[in-house]
C-alpha cells in the first residue's frame, strides 16, 4: 500500500509516499539544486521503494539519504536504492555510525528483532543540535530517544512541519525497545514528548500512517498511553511480542507452523522479553497465548498447517 500526498500546508517541494505498516513513509524532498529521501521502508518492499521514488523524481537522481533511526522498517531500502543511485549519500544519527561501520547485525537491531536489512555504508551523520539544508529549506535536527536511544526528528520551522519518526503517531508511538532490554526509556519518551510540545508544529508527518494535525490531541493520546504503560510494563512487553509476530506475518504473510516455531525460537528479542517479563510461563505457551490474542482481534489465522496474516 502506498499513496504520495503533497497535503495542504506542507512545504511545496516536499512528497510524502504514504507507506503500509510493513515499512516506514517516506518523504522526499525535490530542491533547485538536491534532492534528499528520510527513510527508506523495508527490505522486503525495497523494489516498490526505488520505483516510487523513480516515479516522483523521473529523470533527477536521488542525492541523499537520510535515517531517522536504524530500525529495519525505515533504512531497509538503503541498499537496493544505492544501487539505484550510485552516487546518492547516506546520513545516519550518530549513535550506531561504528556498528554500521563494521556492519555489526548483533550491535544493530535487526537479528534481534528477527528482521532483514541488506547492508548499507553512510557518508554523513545526522547530528542533533544542527540543521540540514532538505528542499532549499533549513531542517532542525532534534535528539529523540525514547522508542530508539539514538532516533532524531526533523523540524522546520517555518511552515513549523514535524518528521516525528516512532517518537509520536496519531494514536500512538513506537516500542520502547530498549525498557525492554532493562534499560529505561519510559522517561526519554516523556522527554521526547516534552519536546514534540515547544517546538509547536502544526503538522506532523509520522514515521507510519497518515499525516495529522491535531498535534495537541495525538499528544494527549500518547501520554495517557505511556502513563498506562509505565504503570503495566508487562502489557508493553506483551504488546512488543505481539507486535513483532504482526511485523512478521506482513512480512511473509503465511508461514507455515514448523517455520514459524524456528522464527519464534530463533528470534533473541523474544527470549529476552520471556525471561525479563514472563518468567512464570512457558516460552511456547505464552507465544501460543499471544499469537491467540492476534487471531481474536482479527489480525492472524492459523490452521493445521500454516499461519497466515489478515
Amino acid at each position: 500500500m502506498s499513496h504520495s500526498s503533497a497535503s495542504a500546508g506542507l512545504p511545496a517541494n516536499l512528497v510524502v509516499l504514504e507507506r503500509g505498516w510493513l515499512s516506514s513513509n517516506n518523504i522526499l524532498f525535490l530542491g533547485a539544486e538536491e534532492t534528499a529521501l528520510v527513510d527508506t521502508g523495508y527490505a522486503a518492499h525495497a523494489e516498490q521503494t526505488v520505483t516510487l521514488v523513480e516515479s516522483v523524481l523521473e529523470s533527477r537522481a536521488l542525492d541523499r539519504i537520510l535515517n531517522t533511526h536504524l530500525h529495519s522498517d525505515h533504512c531497509g531500502g538503503n541498499a537496493a536504492l544505492k544501487e539505484r543511485y550510485p552516487s546518492v549519500r547516506i546520513e545516519i544519527p550518530p549513535g550506531e555510525a561504528a556498528l554500521v561501520e563494521r556492519w555489526d547485525e548483533g550491535g544493530l537491531s535487526f537479528l534481534a528483532t528477527g528482521q532483514n536489512c541488506p547492508r548499507f555504508g553512510f557518508t554523513g551523520l545526522l547530528r542533533p543540535d544542527t540543521e540540514c539544508m532538505l528542499g532549499d529549506r533549513l531542517w532542525q535536527v532534534h535528539a529523540a530517544p525514547g522508542h530508539d536511544p539514538h532516533s532524531i526528528i526533523l523540524f522546520e520551522a517555518a511552515s513549523r512541519t514535524l518528521i516525528s519518526a516512532d517518537a509520536l503517531w496519531e494514536h500512538g508511538f513506537g516500542i520502547a525497545f530498549p525498557e525492554l532490554a532493562g534499560e529505561p526509556s519510559f522517561g526519554d519518551m516523556a522527554t521526547t514528548l516534552d519536546l514534540i510540545e515547544s517546538l509547536e508544529p502544526l503538522r506532523v508527518i509520522p514515521g507510519h500512517g497518515a499525516i495529522f494535525d491535531d498535534v495537541g490531541k495525538a499528544l494527549s493520546v500518547a501520554r495517557k498511553r505511556l502513563d498506562g504503560l509505565q504503570r503495566d510494563p508487562v502489557k508493553h512487553a506483551r504488546h512488543a511480542i505481539k507486535v513483532l509476530m504482526k511485523f512478521k506475518l506482513l512480512e511473509v504473510q503465511v508461514v507455515s507452523l514448523e517455520e514459524w516455531q524456528s522464527w519464534l525460537r530463533g528470534t533473541p528479542y523474544l527470549a529476552m522479553i520471556h525471561a525479563r517479563f514472563f518468567g512464570g510461563v512457558e516460552f511456547d505457551q505464552l507465544t501460543v497465548d499471544i499469537l491467540r490474542e492476534l487471531i481474536a482481534a482479527g489480525a492472524a489465522e492459523k490452521d493445521q498447517i500454516a499461519v497466515r496474516n489478515l
